[in-house]
């Protein structure tokens, strides 16, 4: 068992799901409430990693974060070191090709709100903030759990994205879905097995987890 590839992946699939919930709860709330110009656009491109291979989707995070492009000169120049092939870079890509699995479904809880329910506490003088903490929260936390352990399940088990902008670097980038394929590659049937094992117990885990957060809504506290 290769713990260290264990404990990269859960770091990044925590450090995924804690930068992806602020942004999934103000862009889904936006894309719940408001209509503007250009929403399905933006809507088309935060779905766009669902439909994009992640070998294809990682080459163009890898020609973004290079060391040729405007946002891997300025981390060198802020860094010191380039953004590829680290955690950091890994971070990142896993962050926005998650950008859906967290997104979406938050957007999806915001629109069951009835408007009728955000009327009423304006009208008890409620400020946009405060409802948002006291009533709109509450109501979208079924989805809003869901997002994150669809995220955090997501970033577990990715290959593609943490192969092309991570590569695998032991105990940097190597996660646990590389260590696999490298026991496979090794002809190491048995450790590969024990890690597919693992891996499979927390993906069943975290999807009985979901199911339960989007069947049983109605029985959090709110």
């Amino acid at each position: 068992m290769d713990w260290t590839a264990l404990i990269i992946s859960l770091r990044l699939a925590v450090f995924t799901v804690l930068i992806l919930l602020p942004i999934g709860i103000v862009t889904g709330r936006v894309l719940a409430y408001r209509n503007f110009p250009g929403k399905g656009m933006v809507e088309a491109l935060v779905a766009l990693p669902l439909v994009l291979p992640p070998t294809v989707f990682g080459y163009y995070l890898l020609v973004a974060f290079g060391a040729a492009s405007p946002i891997g000169q300025l981390w060198q120049a802020t860094f010191g070191h380039q953004l590829v092939f680290t955690f950091e870079g890994l971070l990142l890509a896993s962050i926005i090709f998650n950008l859906p699995f967290a997104i979406q479904p938050m957007e999806r809880g915001f629109e069951a709100i009835a408007p009728e329910i955000r009327e009423a506490a304006a009208c008890c003088g409620l400020t946009p903030w405060r409802a948002l903490l006291k009533i709109e929260l509450p109501l979208a936390l079924p989805s809003i759990l869901t997002a994150m352990v669809l995220s955090f399940a997501h970033t577990l088990g990715e290959f593609g994205i943490v192969l092309m902008v991570g590569g695998s670097i032991p105990g940097e980038t190597r996660t646990i879905a590389i260590a696999i394929y490298d026991r496979v590659q090794a002809f190491d049937e048995a450790g590969a097995a024990q890690m597919s094992a693992l891996l499979l117990a927390i993906s069943l885990i975290t999807i009985a987890l979901v199911f339960i957060f989007s069947r049983r809504g109605d029985r959090w506290p709110k």
